[in-house]
């Protein structure tokens, strides 16, 4: 049985304590919330486990320095909070190792498209196929889209975060959007009930 956010408390002091068995339900009680971040910034679910499982690893070590204030949600948010940047800088971490081993495509050679907010099939498509075409995005797309479009990191900071330019942070953003954009039309295409309705 998965504890409530009144006994999130006593975990979080016992993996402070590095009780394994605490450990283990706070992995257990934020696997669901840490994958659905893990996922968003992977290509695959293989690649997501890995960043979820280097994660765990980097919250149980630093988990002594989160301060308990309070009870219930009132620690439960600001874990959540904790938790959410540290998947995000694990996979960004991921994202960096593996660009220095892969050849870096140049952005400028694409055209900077701009993004107009037109009628998709995103309103009805699953979660599941949603998050497949994000995942299908080039590693420089799909971290520069997740963390504007979904984290809301300014591109400043993105550019800071992935040792890029904030233009060719926007660069990125507006190439993953027309990928998407291009993706979205062929399924709408391919589905004969389609996915909206023009």
């Amino acid at each position: 049985m998965a504890p409530d956010e009144d006994q999130i408390v006593g975990i979080l002091k016992g993996c402070q304590r590095d009780l394994r068995e605490s450990q283990k339900k706070m992995y257990d009680f934020f696997y669901g919330y840490a994958m659905s971040i893990c996922l968003r910034y992977s290509r695959n679910r293989e690649d997501a486990i890995e960043v979820l499982h280097d994660g765990f690893l980097k919250i149980f070590k630093n988990i002594g320095g989160f301060r308990i204030e309070g009870t219930g949600k009132q620690v439960l948010y600001p874990l959540q909070a904790w938790i959410k940047k540290i998947m995000i800088y694990t996979a960004i971490d991921r994202y960096r190792a593996q660009q220095k081993y892969s050849g870096q495509e140049d952005i400028h050679l694409h055209e900077h498209a701009l993004y107009q907010a037109a009628p998709t099939p995103l309103d009805s498509m699953a979660y599941e196929e949603l998050m497949g075409l994000v995942q299908a995005l080039s590693p420089g797309y799909r971290a520069v889209f997740n963390l504007y479009v979904i984290d809301g990191f300014t591109h400043e900071e993105i550019a800071e975060k992935l040792g890029i330019s904030s233009g060719t942070s926007k660069s990125n953003l507006a190439r993953a959007r027309e990928v998407l954009k291009k993706r979205l039309k062929k399924i709408d295409i391919r589905n004969p009930l389609g996915y909206a309705k023009r």
